[in-house]
């Protein structure tokens, strides 16, 4: 073990000069934490006691960027208009929100500022209409479908980055878009004057009826993940579960099976871990915190965190994603970028299995793209060669049926993706794919927005 703690310790030294090129100044204290935490053990989680943790080594599969083409066909399309300038989409989803029968598209535009839904009136024809019409949101980064307020139609909660660089800031803010009932939406402010917002979701911790909030504040130095008590008025009293920087996403569900809602968390910067606060059915949710996953990689570099059932056994399992490069001076694929399942294996256990190895991966989406009854993922890159030409931006992984995945590669182009979501756009029963592109670093070409994959079905 001597060689990987002298390797991170290199690693910790590389950052701290980093810093202090960009004059990013650290406290004497910090840097003395920032040394210690290093050469501490690696099963040792700072901050709190949990029970020991799931590690993955740094090189899981072996390390290529050459995937064979997909010999199923896509046909590549776009949603909105041709970019005429780099884009800046930090989410994409797809669903039928109005409920007409056809599969629409949310789209996150942090350059706009404006939550945008993609209405299809017809087969590939869309309508853009501005969800957000009343008032600019700083970089919005994602947007949660639910009915929050119980009237029956569908209002939008709007994670705020404030802005899409590093800050500590408090320019993030938790958003409501209120439906009136005809899809005309007022934004109104739940929680604000914190640090970047990147998720926010909901579900019932406390019981009670109503719909709370769980909001990750990743900040940068200095973040945390909040719950926010929802009074049955749309009122809420703001809760902390654990302050620490780096919350991306904070999806809800019953991951133990026990008929309440639980709360998952990834955070990136050092911590590079998963966190699960486990509802013990209490009233006043005093939640248990159990560690899912943490990688002894300090730069293993996660960017997603994405429920699934991937094996179709009615446990709720995760895709993690990691390819986080833009903390580093060089945006290059690292061996230890890719694709990892963690398996749910009941009563709190979660068994990491890499999936793929995908330079700068930044976003997974799960659907069933051959159409053959099993579920597939969709997986894009944010960081990669982009000067080669020829490196690959958007790959899937066909399963087997087994949960034996094959990397195939779809498109080079458009570059820089940083999400994606799966769904049938055009009803033939495979799930087609969309894409966003997130272009914030060199080059500045090969440049998109909203782009579609949809696979051609066999003879």
């Amino acid at each position: 073990m001597l060689w990987l703690y002298l390797r991170l310790l290199r690693e910790r030294l590389a950052k701290v000069r980093l810093c202090l090129k960009h004059r990013v100044f650290l406290s004497r204290v910090t840097l003395s934490l920032l040394l210690l935490a290093t050469v501490l053990p690696i099963g040792i989680y700072r901050g709190f006691s949990l029970e020991q943790s799931p590690t993955i080594p740094v090189l899981g599969l072996p390390f290529r960027q050459d995937f064979p083409e997909s010999q199923r066909r896509f046909a590549k399309g776009r949603i909105g208009p041709a970019p005429r300038y780099p884009g800046i989409i930090t989410h994409v989803q797809v669903l039928d929100f109005n409920r007409d029968g056809r599969s629409d598209v949310i789209v996150c535009d942090a350059q706009r500022g404006r939550v945008l839904w993609y209405s299809q009136s017809e087969q590939d024809q869309w309508e853009e209409v501005v969800l957000n019409r009343d008032r600019l949101l700083a970089a919005p980064a994602r947007a949660t479908i639910v009915d929050l307020d119980g009237d029956g139609d569908r209002d939008v909660l709007v994670a705020v980055l404030g802005s899409y660089m590093p800050s500590d800031e408090h320019v993030g803010k938790a958003v409501w878009l209120e439906n009136n009932g005809e899809n005309v939406f007022t934004t109104r402010v739940l929680l604000e004057d914190v640090g970047r917002v990147t998720d926010v979701e909901t579900g019932d911790f406390d019981a009670d009826g109503d719909l709370d909030l769980v909001v990750a504040v990743f900040g940068h130095y200095r973040g945390k993940v909040v719950w926010l008590e929802n009074d049955g008025h749309q009122r809420y009293q703001e809760h902390e579960l654990l302050a620490l920087a780096g919350a991306i996403h904070v999806p809800t569900g019953d991951y133990d099976g026990d008929g309440d809602v639980d709360i998952a968390a990834l955070f990136s910067q050092d911590e590079e871990s998963v966190i699960a606060f486990e509802n013990t059915g209490t009233a006043e949710f005093a939640p248990r915190r159990r560690k899912l996953f943490q990688s002894s990689n300090f730069d293993l570099g996660t960017a997603g965190l994405i429920p699934c059932d991937l094996d179709a056994n009615g446990k709720t399992d995760f895709l993690l994603v990691a390819g986080d490069n833009l903390d580093l001076h060089v945006n290059h694929p690292q061996p230890w970028h890719g694709c990892i399942w963690l398996e749910n294996l009941g009563e709190w256990n979660f068994e990491p299995r890499r999936l793929a190895s995908f330079g700068g991966s930044y976003s997974a989406a799960v659907g069933d793209i051959d159409a053959d009854g099993d579920l597939d993922v969709a997986l894009v890159s944010m960081f990669n060669k982009w000067d080669r030409g020829d490196a690959v931006s958007i790959v899937w992984l066909e399963n087997n049926g087994l949960q034996e995945f094959k990397t195939w590669r779809i498109d080079s182009s458009p570059i820089e993706l940083a999400t994606v979501a799966c769904g049938d756009l055009n009803g033939d029963g495979c799930a087609d794919i969309v894409a966003g592109s997130f272009h914030v670093v060199l080059p500045f070409d090969h440049i998109g927005r909203i782009t579609t994959w949809t696979p051609e079905l066999p003879p």
